[in-house]
């Protein structure tokens, strides 16, 4: 094993499990419900916060725990994931007009040229402006809406889109990469593991 990560279960899709298994982590998986302190005895190399269906800001437990785990270790959100954190650091969302729903759902880099094709299946977003600490750096090439936030001062960041998706498409994987850096185990190839 090359590192611990500890799964926060909001409904999280098998894939998580498997993309941080063949990058070599060791993975425990915990309930929605477990607490800061309970999180923490797990002894994580990096938090995992999974996709999940619903209202984020009803969501008031799991949101003061991530308050909590902010800064402790490396996290990485998805989906509700996503939400939940951006709510954790102060911000705010909303609920769409039209949902983000399919496996073709373009999604660009804030700096860069480059628009990736997602698997997505949510009916809120987070309001980038709202987060104080947070930068985005994903958003959705249809509406403008917020699609990634980075939170550089506590080694976090999130996406609203399922880079785990399976059977694809397959072009944000690499973010698993990220966070693995950020937990600082490097040398992974993307190109190693099929």
């Amino acid at each position: 094993e090359r590192c611990r990560v500890t799964l926060i279960d909001y409904g999280a899709k098998r894939n998580i499990i498997r993309e941080l298994q063949k990058r070599g982590a060791r993975v425990t998986v915990v309930p929605a419900v477990y607490s800061a302190k309970e999180i923490l005895a797990t002894h994580p190399d990096g938090l995992m916060l999974s996709n999940g269906p619903g209202d984020p800001a009803d969501c008031a437990f799991q949101i003061e725990t991530l308050r909590a785990l902010l800064g402790k270790r490396p996290i990485f959100g998805i989906c509700l994931g996503h939400q939940l954190l951006a709510l954790a650091a102060g911000g705010k969302t909303v609920k769409l007009k039209y949902g983000h729903r399919g496996v073709n759902q373009p999604v660009k880099e804030k700096h860069g040229a480059r628009t990736y094709i997602t698997s997505q299946n949510h009916g809120y977003a987070v309001l980038a402006d709202s987060v104080p600490k947070g930068e985005p750096c994903f958003y959705n090439a249809n509406d403008q809406t917020c699609e990634g936030m980075i939170y550089p001062e506590e080694h976090a960041f999130s996406v609203q889109f399922h880079p785990e998706a399976c059977a694809g498409p397959r072009d944000c994987a690499f973010l698993f990469d990220r966070f693995f850096a950020e937990m600082g185990v490097s040398g992974y190839a993307a190109e190693s593991v099929d």
